[in-house]
């Protein structure tokens, strides 16, 4: 075969893209990677990983300011946004150049353009708006992400009004800032401008905060932005944005009511969009729906030879979600016997803020409204030794069970770790335990894991300390 030759070729190297190559290159596959800017795509570069770096510099700074409650004293804390940036992107980098070292050590072959379909089984690959190469393979796959969405009327212009890019690397601080989507990408960075000192305001269309959690999750959690002076405004929208030389004057209605508001900058979070254009989609059987690209349980599209994964293909728009699908695809493609659709009610779900938040599996009303009869279970952070000795005493776990099989449905989370936490469940749920599997597991003393295990004993009338 020659170098323009492959088994397998994935068009965009993010989480979804690169995992997927790295797999197919194990199982002995002639592997490539198209991708048009940055390896590890925008969960890398613009997304997960350096917003995880700006809010450990909010959370190391909010510590600071809390000193004296640990017994500790620091002088003039002051948080130097511009090396807060850099450290971020310098995360980043660090990352990126581990991706590329990963994809060489596994002899996948990197192409650096633009790929698009161009017939059975080929793609072409642009440089700078030209023809650079075409490449084919018996088999493709689509991993070429999203965007943000924008609004009509609410557009942003990278100055005033900001996407998430602009937010990750800002020149200066804003005084006052709102926050439009109360979603993950939002509250995060509601939760960062908020802890370096900025007026925040976040405004919901829906009822109420982070409307994908569990109820009860949310309202602990808007209670406790709004005791760090977050300003939270739900059922309203965005009618309309004036521009002014440095500020925006916002224009929300809610109830048939109108007011206005004027801050210095704002943050669009109000969802993503697939990369569906200049792919090639034209001529081909693949079906878009709502920007996203339908594909079966196995990835497969309407088109033979072609597949599609990631958040190219919809909900959960999540890295790791991203991640199994490229190697569910890929050990399809490779025949490998012991392979398994996803089941998206056994993918955790976090969002960074403080509190953390997060979760897996049905909230309550969702378990009931599925027709579900359910055991509830709470443990209180305040109720933890370890999280009393953190100084983290907000926060709680909740557990639903199945009343009758003792299934855990799900799991939902607010408070210190929690992120961390979560991968409990989740293993309990894909080995399919039980209230008593989870019971009989001792969990190690001082933890904050021990939550989880009361939360589970609160579930069916035993749990200890509370």
């Amino acid at each position: 075969m020659s170098d323009t030759s492959f088994d397998i070729i994935v068009i965009g190297g993010g989480p979804g893209g690169y995992v997927a190559a790295i797999r197919a290159a194990q199982l002995g596959m002639k592997t490539a990677v198209v991708e048009r800017e940055h390896l590890g795509g925008i969960c890398l570069n613009w997304g997960c990983i350096p917003t995880k770096a700006l809010l450990r510099s909010a959370e190391v700074f909010r510590q600071m300011k809390h000193a004296e409650s640990y017994g500790l004293s620091v002088q003039g804390a002051v948080a130097n946004l511009e090396k807060i940036v850099q450290r971020s992107r310098g995360v980043s980098a660090q990352l990126q150049a581990g991706v590329k070292h990963l994809l060489k050590k596994n002899k996948v072959t990197v192409f650096d353009g633009q790929g698009k379909l161009a017939g059975q089984g080929k793609v072409a690959v642009e440089k700078a708006g030209q023809p650079a190469q075409t490449l084919s393979a018996k088999h493709i796959i689509l991993a070429t992400g999203a965007r943000a969405r924008t609004l009509p009327g609410l557009e942003p212009d990278g100055k005033l009004v900001w996407t998430y890019r602009e937010a990750m690397v800002p020149k200066s601080m804003p005084k006052s800032l709102l926050v439009v989507g109360s979603g993950a990408i939002g509250i995060e960075f509601a939760s960062f401008y908020n802890a370096l000192g900025a007026d925040v305001t976040v405004v919901e269309v829906m009822e109420r905060v982070l409307p994908v959690e569990d109820e009860e999750i949310s309202a602990i959690a808007k209670k406790s932005f709004e005791k760090q002076g977050m300003k939270i405004v739900t059922g309203a929208t965005v009618k309309k944005l004036d521009k002014g030389a440095d500020n925006v004057t916002v224009t929300l209605e809610s109830g048939g009511k109108s007011q206005q508001i004027t801050v210095d900058r704002v943050i669009m979070a109000v969802g993503i969009v697939g990369n569906v254009e200049n792919i090639g989609l034209e001529n081909t059987k693949i079906k878009v729906e709502k920007t996203h690209i339908l594909v079966n349980e196995w990835l497969e599209t309407g088109e033979p030879g072609v597949y599609a994964i990631g958040d190219l293909t919809g909900a959960p728009w999540l890295a790791h979600k991203a991640s199994h699908e490229g190697v569910i695809c890929v050990e399809k493609i490779a025949g490998l016997k012991d392979v398994h659709p996803l089941d998206v009610t056994k993918i955790p779900g976090c969002t960074y803020c403080h509190p953390q938040v997060a979760s897996i599996g049905l909230t309550e009303a969702k378990a009931k409204e599925q027709g579900h009869q359910v055991k509830v279970g709470r443990f209180p952070f305040i109720g933890n030794g370890k999280a009393i000795a953190l100084g983290e005493t907000e926060g709680m776990i909740k557990t639903v069970f199945d009343a009758k099989t003792g299934e855990l449905l799900g799991a939902h989370m607010i408070g210190a770790e929690v992120t961390e936490l979560i991968q409990g469940y989740g293993i309990a749920k894909t080995l399919e335990t039980t209230e008593a599997d989870l019971m009989h597991t001792v969990f190690p003393h001082p933890t904050l894991s021990e939550m989880m295990h009361e939360s589970v004993l609160d579930a069916f009338g035993r749990a200890v300390h509370f």
